[in-house]
């Protein structure tokens, strides 16, 4: 999976780190956004951030979704 990076490059995430990966606070399932380069978790109402292709599962690094992210319906993001 990718995403634009800082830098322009895009980011890539090892799909099956993906599937192994879970919300470190509720311990559910993780939504990928392509379009933000984050990994969502809906329960916890946080996007944690990939930065250089590595997810930072830090709840102190993830952003609070607002209430308009957490109805949006969940973005797949997948290899082509």
């Amino acid at each position: 999976m990718a995403a634009d990076g800082r830098d322009g490059k895009k980011i890539i995430v090892d799909p099956k780190l993906l599937e192994l990966l879970a919300c470190p606070l509720t311990k559910g399932p993780l939504a990928w956004d392509p379009e933000r380069g984050e990994l969502i978790s809906r329960v916890a109402k946080l996007a944690y951030p990939v930065r250089d292709g590595i997810p930072i599962m830090l709840p102190s690094e993830a952003r609070t979704l607002s209430a308009e992210d957490v109805l949006a319906p969940p973005k797949l993001g997948g290899p082509p």
